[in-house]
C-alpha cells in the first residue's frame, strides 16, 4: 500500500503508527524513539493498561507521559507535525484508527494485544507487524512478534503465527510460578485504589475496593508480599474478571518504573523487523 500523507512526508521515509499505547506497545515505541523513528500512537478514550507508569496511554490521563526520558503527548491529529518536530511520540484518542488515511505510515504495529485481529489488514502500511497470537504472517500481516515469555520472546515470524494464548500471565524470570502475580476485579463496578504503583505490600494487604451499586465495596487484597506494579485508572469502568492490577514479588521498587524485558524484547523484534524489511528493499 503506498502512503504518503502530508505528515509521512515531514517525517522521513518510516513513519511508524502504533495501535495501542499499553506497556508491550511502549516498548515498541520507545525502543523505534531511541533510534531515530517517529512514531505516532493511537488509544482508546480509557485505557485498560495497569502498567501505567511505563505506558505511554497515561498521557491519555494526564495530558503528556514521560517513560525513561522520552515523552508521549496527547494530541490531536492535526497537531502531529508539531508534536514529532519536538521528538516527542504524539498519541491519538483513535480506537477506530480513523487516523490511518492522515497519517499515511510506513510501517504499522498492531500492539494491542488482543489475542485476535480486530481490524489490521496487511493492505494498511507497506510493512505490517502485530504482536502475539491471533495473526498470521503472510495474511493478516507480514510479520508478527512472538510475545509469549520463552525461549522465542522477541522473535520475528515471517510465515505462521505465535505460539497460541495460555490464559494465564507468563511467569517473571526467577519467580516461582505458583505467583498468581495478576489481580483481577472479581464484581464488576468501580476500582479505587489504597495504594499507589511502587508500593510495597505484605501479602493480605488491602489493595483497593471496587464499589458496586447501592454502597458495597468488595476488598481486593494482595495475593503474596510484593510491590505493586500496576493498577488500572480509578476513571475506567471495570467488569467481572478484568485485570486490574499487577504486582511483583520480587520486592524491586524499580521495576515499577523501568520498562520490562519482556517489552524491550518485543521491541528489540519489532525493531530486527524493520531494519530487516528496509534492507530487502534496498
Amino acid at each position: 500500500m503506498e502512503n504518503k500523507s502530508v505528515i509521512h512526508s515531514l517525517f522521513s521515509d518510516t513513519l511508524v503508527l502504533v495501535k495501542g499505547a499499553g506497556d508491550l506497545a511502549t516498548g515498541v515505541a520507545w525502543r523505534l524513539h531511541q533510534c531515530g523513528f517517529p512514531v505516532v500512537m493511537t488509544e482508546l478514550s480509557r485505557p485498560l493498561t495497569v502498567r501505567r507508569a511505563v505506558a505511554f496511554a497515561q498521557a491519555v490521563f494526564e495530558g503528556e507521559h514521560t517513560v525513561e526520558g522520552v515523552t508521549a503527548r496527547l494530541t490531536p491529529l492535526e497537531d502531529v507535525p508539531n508534536v514529532l518536530a519536538a521528538n516527542e511520540i504524539p498519541v491519538l484518542v483513535d480506537p477506530e484508527s480513523e487516523c490511518l488515511a492522515e497519517i499515511g505510515p510506513t510501517v504499522l504495529v498492531d500492539a494491542r494485544v488482543a489475542k485476535r485481529n480486530i481490524d489490521t489488514s496487511i493492505e494498511d502500511a507497506l510493512l505490517v507487524l502485530a504482536l502475539g497470537p491471533g495473526y498470521t504472517a503472510g495474511v493478516d500481516c507480514h510479520g508478527v512478534i512472538e510475545t509469549n515469555r520463552s525461549h522465542n520472546l522477541g522473535r520475528v515470524i515471517w510465515q505462521g503465527m505465535a505460539e497460541a494464548n495460555t490464559g494465564n500471565p507468563s511467569p517473571l524470570s526467577g519467580v516461582p510460578d505458583d505467583y498468581s502475580r495478576v489481580l483481577r476485579a472479581g464484581v464488576s463496578g468501580r476500582f479505587i485504589a489504597f495504594t499507589r504503583i511502587g508500593d510495597r505490600l505484605p501479602a493480605g494487604e488491602t489493595v483497593g475496593v471496587i464499589q458496586r451499586g447501592g454502597g458495597e465495596e468488595v476488598p481486593v487484597l494482595a495475593p503474596f508480599t510484593g510491590v505493586v506494579r500496576g493498577l488500572i485508572h480509578e476513571s475506567t469502568p471495570v467488569s467481572s474478571g478484568m485485570k486490574i492490577g499487577d504486582m511483583d514479588p520480587r520486592i524491586e521498587t524499580g521495576h515499577a518504573f523501568t520498562i520490562s524485558d519482556k517489552s524491550l524484547a518485543i521491541g528489540g523484534g519489532a525493531l530486527e523487523a524493520i531494519l530487516a524489511w528496509k534492507k530487502r528493499c534496498t
